[in-house]
């Protein structure tokens, strides 16, 4: 198969998905509640990425992702601007692994 007809064939595939619920969304009305469920869809989703993440960071200092998501979203909810709470989380983190030695009982 020629690689240019492959390529139009994928961008279609995922184009269509795409622009349907576009064209259809301005005729639709929904409930004030639903739309509020459509809205909380994006964040439930990066939650469902992140939390897993955060509890295997480091197989043997499970503690540390809990410490830097805590860090993180401490920051964020002060509105600190997102360069910021990734330097300063890897910071606080840093200086965790650096202190775990001397304190053999949270190892």
């Amino acid at each position: 198969m020629n690689i240019t007809l492959l390529i139009i064939l994928c961008a279609l595939v995922t184009f269509i998905p795409r622009v349907i619920p576009a064209i259809f969304m301005e005729r639709l009305n929904f409930s004030p509640k639903f739309e509020k469920f459509l809205n909380l869809i994006p964040y439930t989703a990066l939650a469902a990425l992140i939390c897993p993440g955060v509890l295997t960071v480091d197989p043997e200092l499970w503690y540390i992702g809990l410490i830097g998501a805590i860090i993180a979203g401490g920051l964020a909810w002060k509105k600190v601007p997102l360069g910021a709470i990734v330097i300063l989380t890897v910071i606080v983190l840093v200086a965790v692994y650096l202190i775990v030695p001397f304190f053999p009982v949270l190892i």
